[in-house]
């Protein structure tokens, strides 16, 4: 049987209602009774969760199930019936339950709400949490925006280089890359750092701005945008102050600003 999604069972609610379903996810939430167990299973595809009813005369390894830790990974088969505490929840009558990967008992998030300090300690599990995939939802659909927009608009998208031999704005401080050992640096007869033994043969850093390559391209194309990374190595540790993040720039020749821009 095919894998449902948790969003389609959800958005379609009446072509899984009352049949047998497969669904596969990870344990947000599980309490338990003697002979019953509630869990709640998200699978990443929506950002409400769906409950399994799991009963011990059904499931063989319920003793097993109940053991489960957080964020655990199971794959359910059952029955998708309407929740008797509202008209929008639903709910899973598990018939059989598959363990797929069991969570440690040290499994550093748990169901409460964690700082972000805490969380930047343990980022490879943060995209679990509540509010990072609230914000990378909406990262997406942002992006996937301003594609279509500009787009629709005939303009082309450029990727512009990441590592740059160039200093776009000139006025923020910009983050040196290299491969040369830090701890024995080649010096030139001036006692400066000989970039010429660095992997490019001069000196390059991380991107302020695609702005120049952006021009280049709007020579030939007409009108360009580029979406990508920025750096910028600005020593201020404040909520306005990023050292990454994603900008946009458009490039358009021949345009009137008038009509083009405030049109």
């Amino acid at each position: 049987m095919e894998r449902v999604k948790v969003k389609e069972i959800f958005r379609n609610k009446e072509e899984y209602l009352g049949k047998e379903i497969n669904v596969a996810g990870w344990i947000r939430q599980k309490r338990d009774a003697k002979k019953i167990a509630f869990i709640e299973l998200n699978d990443g595809s929506f950002f409400k969760p769906i409950q399994i009813i799991v009963e011990d005369e059904k499931i063989e390894n319920f003793a097993e199930i109940v053991k489960l830790n957080i964020s655990s990974s199971i794959v359910v088969k059952g029955l998708l019936v309407d929740a008797p505490n509202g008209k929008d929840s639903l709910e899973i009558h598990a018939n059989k339950i598959e363990i797929m990967g069991k969570a440690d008992d040290d499994y550093p998030i748990q169901p409460k709400k964690h700082s972000m300090e805490y969380l930047r300690t343990v980022a490879h599990l943060r995209p679990r949490t509540n509010t990072f995939m609230a914000v990378f939802r909406v990262r997406s659909l942002v992006a996937f925006a301003i594609h279509k927009f500009f787009q629709e608009q005939g303009f082309v998208y450029v990727h512009t280089p990441i590592i740059t031999g160039s200093d776009c704005e000139g006025a923020g401080e910009m983050f040196r890359a290299t491969t040369l050992d830090l701890e024995k640096l080649p010096t030139n007869e001036n006692g400066k750092i000989d970039y010429t033994k660095d992997f490019f043969g001069k000196p390059v850093n991380l991107t302020v701005s695609g702005q120049l390559n952006g021009e280049t391209f709007a020579t030939a194309f007409g009108n360009i945008y580029t979406f990508g990374p920025t750096f910028r190595a600005e020593n201020s540790y404040t909520p306005r102050h990023a050292a990454e993040f994603w900008m946009i720039e458009p490039e358009m020749a021949f345009a009137d600003i008038y009509y083009k821009i405030c049109a």
